[in-house]
């Protein structure tokens, strides 16, 4: 294959015509250059014509008589138009500065600076120069970065999200907020799509219902649709599953409707698996009844935990992993996890972390931090930052700072969430790898694994933060993992509810304008307070620069000008007759 390619590269090679030599350029016309040695220069040009047409219009114009007029009007003003002036002008940059400073911590940039790169810098021709061409190689570095970019911002559907009917719509009843967002339900109706329909729906009455109802937004239509499914077919189990979704108002009202959908999905997926040779369709078909299987018993096993029979949701997520093992995109190890970290089951977590905590696989917070609790549980009940400041650290002590700074470096977000410095909300049902919204659902359910162990989160207290000076541009160069994606702040505000304060990592420095306009309002403000506290001194200062016309006549009288402050205003000749 290489000499192939070889021989590809030196034919088209071949074929193409000569590159121009550097220094060289073709033949070209008078008229072609002065047109190219003029394309850069249109501002300057424009600018000196102007200057040339101000000029010659300074007689018609009366230049000099009216900028005479302007210095007379402004030698006239009183101290209480400064006073004016100045106030107005602090108000109205106050105004702009608190309008930018809302702006920035609602949507992270500036809203001056956004207008100007959007609407003014085409205006002005800035957008011409950035221009490449398709292959370039910086084209090619741009696609590589948006591919990159693309990746990093990818949404995962959460392991442990909550119950809508049971849990979001009670906490929607009780404080009258909406925990989840437009776009994260949009984005559990695409996977229901995905997960619970296929191209043979319409063979069964019961699947075209249902899939018409996975994409219904309102959710009364959607358990509507779901008895109306019921009714042409009571072995429905993607029906059931919408009904303990989003009717059932407690955990034990959706176990039951979960355990009749388990029914009805256990024997749809036999038959599925006795036809599935012999067409594509019936491929298709037994790939859907899998993925309902599956979910169905997922979630069985995760109202199990719920309800405290800990070691029945367990044994339901080992024989999921076993049954089914491609399917690791779900993540239920996720769940494992934390259900052993609940039993105290630290040997067995350790054996989930030693086949998942892999180079291979791809890292979650829950992975990252579960290590490091490990680590810290062995050495948390003894550590004193006094005694390891004056011994230092043992070999074990530092193990388990380095599994906290590696942690700490996936995801900055966790340990304010753990240490309890920023309120918790309840998780969305998707999350961003390394953001606020995965911080949220790792907090959720393990802060309290946290809080058993002691002096865990002490230890944690005194070394998440020195993760931050082996990673100085974390956007630019991580230390174990890649650096931290700079496009996790639009996705969280995205997942997350408007009441939630979303955490920036790393911190923005304040935009130019905000500092501007804060300089412009205090200044202003300052020079309005000393003209109104002492307005002979600032009236003093006002006119100093401004002194008293002169006016010079030579000896014989034909001539007479007229400066003022050094500048020539006008003058006079007089033409005596013969």
């Amino acid at each position: 294959m290489a000499d192939g390619d070889g021989l590809g590269e030196a034919a088209t090679a071949a074929a193409s015509p000569p590159a121009p030599t550097p220094g060289l350029s073709p033949s070209l016309g008078w008229r072609e250059r002065l047109r190219a040695g003029l394309a850069g220069t249109g501002p300057s040009l424009w600018f000196v014509a102007g200057l040339g047409l101000l000029y010659a219009l300074r007689v018609p114009l009366r230049l000099c008589e009216n900028l005479a007029a302007v210095t007379v009007f402004l030698n006239s003003l009183t101290p209480k138009f400064y006073v004016a002036l100045t106030g107005t002008s602090s108000l109205i940059s106050g105004l702009i500065f608190i309008f930018e400073w809302w702006y920035f911590h609602k949507h992270g940039t500036s809203f001056i600076e956004q207008v100007s790169v959007s609407h003014l810098r085409p205006l002005m021709g800035g957008t011409e120069s950035s221009i490449s061409e398709p292959g370039s190689p910086s084209s090619n570095r741009e696609s590589e970065t948006s591919r990159q970019n693309l990746s990093e911002c990818k949404v995962w559907r959460n392991p442990l999200n909550l119950f809508r009917g049971a849990e979001y719509r009670r906490y929607t009843w009780v404080t009258g907020k909406e925990p989840l967002t437009y776009y994260d339900m949009n984005l559990s109706a695409q996977d229901h799509q995905t997960f619970f329909t296929c191209d043979t729906d319409f063979l069964r009455p019961s699947d075209t219902v249902m899939q018409k109802a996975w994409r219904e937004r309102n959710p009364p239509a959607r358990i509507k649709a779901a008895y109306q499914a019921l009714e042409l077919n009571n072995d429905c189990a993607t029906a059931y599953v919408l009904l303990a979704e989003e009717e059932a108002t407690t955990i034990v009202d959706a176990e039951r409707l979960f355990k009749q959908a388990l029914k009805a999905g256990e024997t749809i997926y036999r038959r599925s698996q006795q036809c599935q040779h012999q067409s594509p369709q019936h491929e298709a078909q037994l790939r859907r009844d899998t993925n309902v299987l599956v979910y169905i018993k997922r979630r069985l096993a995760m109202c199990a935990r719920k309800l405290g029979r800990i070691r029945e949701a367990v044994k339901i997520m080992r024989d999921l992993m076993k049954e089914f093992p491609p399917l690791t995109m779900l993540n239920i190890h996720e769940n494992l996890l934390e259900s052993l970290l609940e039993l105290q089951a630290y040997a067995d977590v350790q054996a989930v972390l030693a086949k998942y905590d892999d180079i291979s696989l791809p890292k979650s917070a829950a992975i990252c931090y579960t290590a490091a609790l490990l680590k810290t549980r062995t050495v948390s009940d003894k550590f004193s930052p006094e005694t390891a400041s004056r011994r230092g650290l043992s070999t074990a002590e530092i193990n388990a700072v380095e599994a906290i700074h590696r942690a700490v470096e996936f995801n900055p977000h966790v340990p304010k969430y753990l240490l309890e410095m920023k309120s918790l909300i309840l998780p969305p049902e998707h999350i961003l790898k390394r953001g606020d919204s995965e911080a949220i659902a790792y907090a959720f359910f393990h802060l309290q694994h946290w809080k058993r162990i002691e002096g865990a989160l002490n230890l944690l207290q005194c070394t998440w933060e020195g993760t931050f000076r082996m990673i100085p541009y974390p956007l630019e160069k991580g230390h174990l993992f890649y650096p931290y994606p700079s496009c996790t702040e639009t996705a969280d505000r995205e997942l997350l509810p408007t009441f939630h304060h979303v955490s920036v990592y790393p911190k923005k420095e304040l935009p130019f304008f905000i500092h501007f306009t804060a300089g412009l309002c205090s200044s202003t403000a300052m020079i309005a307070l000393l003209t109104h506290q002492f307005p002979e001194i600032m009236g003093v200062f006002a006119k100093a620069s401004e002194a008293a016309p002169q006016t010079r006549e030579d000896p014989k009288g034909c001539w007479r000008g007229t400066w003022k402050g050094g500048v020539h205003l006008y003058s006079e000749f007089r033409v005596w007759a013969p």
